[in-house]
């Protein structure tokens, strides 16, 4: 049987201190769908994107990944997610090379891509045996997303995703997404770029549940 992986927020809500970040949000997200999460800076994107994940918990309702509409166990949930965002870590003494060959013992690639594979799609080849602290913040994200991407998972996050890309790069970005996971489930976190989400069918407005 097909792995046909949901996720459903029920009236969740997430709050710092006394602030609420978001409430209410119910919603269920299914199988292959695209979807844009939009807001200003501060509106919760990112919020709700790492209670995705699972990184952060929530403060009322509940969040529930499902398989074939069978519950799947929180510790299970983070093999399938892959996520790309500016906060995300890279591990700076590494190497191009050494940064991908360590992410695959973690988050294999898609089947049948090898490390040369990837590298080559990142467009970074020439840069392979460079340490990633000499990388500009364009080369950062460009890793960044190739790795979110290239993951053999069934959900994509992507915060802000085009964040320092100039045009030419962008159009890297949506060519990848289409070649290697249009398949996927994707949720895009962006302020209103059209370019980061035009494949994206269904719109979230986080001003609709402060």
């Amino acid at each position: 049987m097909q792995n046909l992986i949901s996720i459903k927020l029920t009236n969740a809500g997430k709050k710092f201190g006394r602030d609420w970040i978001f409430r209410n949000i119910s919603i269920e997200i299914v199988c292959g769908e695209k979807i844009v999460v939009l807001g200003l800076n501060g509106s919760g994107k990112s919020t709700l994107l790492q209670a995705l994940t699972g990184y952060l918990s929530l403060n009322e309702g509940e969040l529930i990944y499902y398989n074939n509409h069978q519950k799947i166990e929180d510790e299970h949930q983070y093999k399938l997610i892959s996520l790309a965002s500016p906060y995300l870590e890279l591990v700076e003494d590494f190497t191009l090379q050494e940064q991908i060959e360590h992410v695959a013992i973690y988050k294999p690639f898609l089947k049948g891509l090898t490390t040369e594979n990837i590298i080559e799609l990142s467009g970074l080849a020439t840069h392979k045996n460079k340490f990633i602290q000499l990388f500009s913040s364009g080369m950062k994200q460009r890793l960044k997303l190739t790795l979110a991407i290239l993951a053999d998972t069934p959900i994509l996050l992507l915060d802000e995703p085009t964040t320092n890309l100039d045009a030419t790069v962008i159009n890297w970005y949506k060519n990848l997404i289409k070649d290697y996971a249009i398949h996927k489930t994707i949720i895009v976190c962006s302020n209103s770029i059209k370019d980061e989400y035009d494949f994206c069918e269904r719109v979230i407005t986080m001003e609709d549940y402060k």
